[in-house]
């Protein structure tokens, strides 16, 4: 999982798909924002048109937006582009749909984001709008506060039924997860524990059940952060900033690693560390990890990680 304002540009962006899809990784998702919360502005490399380039380009892996803002996504193009992508890839997008809370990047480029209340009513809006619009089959009609469909059909069809999956990103347990139940046929947890995430799933069943549908409807997922070291030597640097705090002195370097995983400060380690934390979540119910690599150049390090985990998870 790529942060794609983080300085995302087209040969960062060539090279690490072609890695990807080649290296045995299930996918390549990233996010999907104008700027970070906080200056400096970097190269952010647009959403669509970067998965409408792995549609042709990739092979193997699926991808999407983790995840697209309904805040400034207009529900009804963002579902004819998705539609025509997963077309183009033969069906390996993955719609991941959010409700938006940057406040910088829609301030700057004239975005209305408005309160919690309003973005969460909006998003539920953009669901029924999309959902709608990529799985009926007859003209669609809907009368809402921010959208509105009359007679509404997206032609051609999707070629998969349904079009491409819905992901929902969030932990919410009273509005993302109630809309996960209802919409979605993903839901990707954010930074949590195993057991927190394993709570989680089981309200999620509980939700998908009240809703009509099974547990088994609805794919679990999660996004985290994965400081992987290629050895003991280079997991001593990566540590070096968190031994700046007094609480982690005289801690060897597998017991700060316990400590930092246990806290989700992140999935981080060497390889052996690294297969152990994932198993933990394959454990608690995870069928998916979505896992933030910030630094784009570090293809060397992409290659260890696939050599050295990939084969044993």
């Amino acid at each position: 999982m790529i942060e794609g304002q983080n300085g995302l540009n087209w040969p960062y962006w060539k090279r690490l798909a072609a890695e990807v899809d080649q290296l045995g990784f299930a996918g390549l998702f990233r996010s999907d924002h104008f700027t970070n919360p906080n200056p400096p502005d970097l190269d952010s490399l647009e959403m669509i048109v970067s998965l409408a380039y792995l549609a042709d380009q990739t092979k193997q892996i699926h991808f999407g937006p983790l995840v697209a803002p309904i805040s400034f996504r207009e529900p009804t193009l963002l579902a004819r582009q998705a539609a025509s992508i997963d077309d183009l890839s033969g069906g390996r997008m993955i719609l991941g749909l959010g409700a938006g809370w940057q406040e910088r990047e829609h301030h700057n480029f004239g975005h209305e984001l408005g309160d919690i209340k309003t973005r969460m009513a909006r998003f539920e809006e953009g669901l029924e709008v999309v959902t709608r619009l990529l799985r009926s089959d007859e003209p669609v009609t809907f009368e809402g506060q921010f959208f509105q469909l009359r007679d509404a059909i997206l032609l051609p069809r999707p070629q998969r039924a349904g079009g491409p999956r819905i992901l929902i990103g969030g932990n919410g347990l009273k509005r993302t997860l109630p809309l996960t139940a209802r919409y979605a046929d993903i839901w990707n947890g954010i930074f949590l524990t195993p057991a927190d995430f394993k709570a989680h799933s089981v309200r999620l069943d509980e939700l998908l059940i009240a809703a009509g549908r099974q547990p088994g409807d609805v794919k679990r997922t999660m996004m985290h952060q994965i400081i992987f070291a290629h050895d003991d030597t280079d997991l001593a640097q990566k540590l070096n900033v968190y031994r700046l705090n007094p609480d982690f002195h005289g801690l060897s370097n597998d017991e700060l690693v316990d400590h930092l995983a246990a806290n989700t400060t992140a999935i981080i380690g060497t390889a052996k560390h690294v297969i152990k934390q994932i198993q933990t979540y394959a454990q608690a119910g995870v069928e998916e990890l979505m896992l933030q690599w910030f630094d784009f150049e570090d293809v060397e390090g992409l290659r260890a990680f696939a050599t050295s985990v990939l084969p044993h998870i």
